[in-house]
Order: C-alpha cells, then structure tokens, then sequence
C-alpha cells in the first residue's frame, strides 16, 4: 500500500510509517539496493524480514534518499550520508523510520500479552507507577504501558547502542499516562548520563514510540 502515516515532529524531524501489504516481489522491482544490503536481502531466510527490510527503503524513497545514501558502522547503527540522523524499525507487516537533524531513536512494537512475563527483565524503577492490575478491563491497558516502555527503552539504546547497556538496571522511564502521548527518560551508564523527550501513538494494535536526545 502507499505510505501509511507521515508525522511531523517538529521543523527538522519527519517519521514515515509503512504498512507492508506489498508481496515481496513488487517492492523488490520498487527499489534500489547497494551491493552489501543485497547480499544482506539475500540472506534473510524470513520473507517477513526480506518485506520489512524492502519496505524501509520505500520509506527512505519517499524522503528523497536511497539504499544508496545508507550505511550502518561497525556496531551495526544505520547512518546517512551527510549530517542527518535516522533510526529505523519493523515489526510484522509496519515498518518506520525517523529521520532528524536531531539524534534520534525510533521504535514499533506489536502489543501483546507476553510483555507482562518479561516485564521484571526491562523494568525497574517504573512499577513505582505502574498497577499490574489482572481485572479483564486493566490487563489491557497494563500490556500498552509496558509497550511503550519496553519502546522507550529501545529507542534509547537505538540512540547510543553501546554494549553493556541495561533496559531494567541504565534507563529509566517517568511516569506517564497513555493519553498524554509523552514522557521523559534518563539514561545512566558509566559516568555518562543523558535525558530524552519520549513521545508514542497507538497504531492499530502496534505502539510507536521515539526519543529525542535532550
């Protein structure tokens, strides 16, 4: 399908969602591909992975870039040529990217029942304000605020990804409500500690969240 949702941050900050409906030889006759990231295509054993990866490069299209003008470092960070950030993310059939003059971080999560049996392994000083509440009208709201934790923290390491990090031990999430749509976080890792602005939105049964580096 067409581009599925563009959001403008703010003046220098653009996201641009994807919902892959396409099969996987239609967007691979939509797209340019460098020499290393189709060796990478041709590598994925999952048609879902080869569809999401093809799809983010529909993504960087529409922006006015290519395959082309990526590349990723050595820790495995995607970059673009010149002086703009981006971050990039997929899950099941929506793919997204962030692109800023800002360092950035970007995440889509399906929501889903398992993060309420992985939430001790990510969360820590966050069940100060979160009620794990099993009555059928909360679990589900319990489910979406863990998501854009789990989401938060990702974007964040997205942002540093330097090994050693720790979702439940270096980053931590304020507290939030799921309409305000933001929130605040702080990463501290060795002597370095950094604040980021959170925000998130709901996306059919998937949470979106991003962080901007303050």
């Amino acid at each position: 399908m067409p581009l599925y949702k563009t959001i403008h941050v703010n003046s220098t900050t653009q996201i641009l969602v994807w919902k892959v409906t396409e099969s996987f030889q239609e967007l691979l006759e939509q797209v340019v591909l460098n020499d290393t990231n189709r060796i990478r295509l041709d590598g994925m054993k999952s048609e879902m992975h080869q569809r999401a990866f093809l799809s983010v490069r529909k993504l960087l299209q529409e922006t006015g870039h290519t395959d082309l003008d990526l590349y990723y470092d050595e820790v495995g960070k995607p970059h673009l040529n010149g002086e703009r950030h981006i971050s990039i993310t997929h899950s099941h059939n929506f793919s997204a990217i962030i692109i800023s003059d800002e360092t950035v971080g970007i995440d889509i999560e399906l929501q889903r029942d398992k993060i309420i049996r992985i939430a001790d392994k990510f969360c820590d000083s966050e069940f100060q304000f979160l009620s794990p509440s099993f009555a059928t009208e909360k679990t589900q709201e319990y489910i979406r605020k863990l998501t854009v934790i789990w989401g938060a923290k990702e974007a964040i390491f997205k942002i540093r990804n330097e090994k050693g990090i720790s979702f439940k031990d270096h980053i931590k999430v304020d507290t939030f409500e799921l309409e305000s749509k933001q929130t605040i976080a702080e990463l501290h890792f060795d002597n370095l500690v950094k604040d980021f602005d959170i925000y998130f939105e709901e996306i059919e049964e998937f949470t979106l969240v991003y962080a901007l580096e303050k």
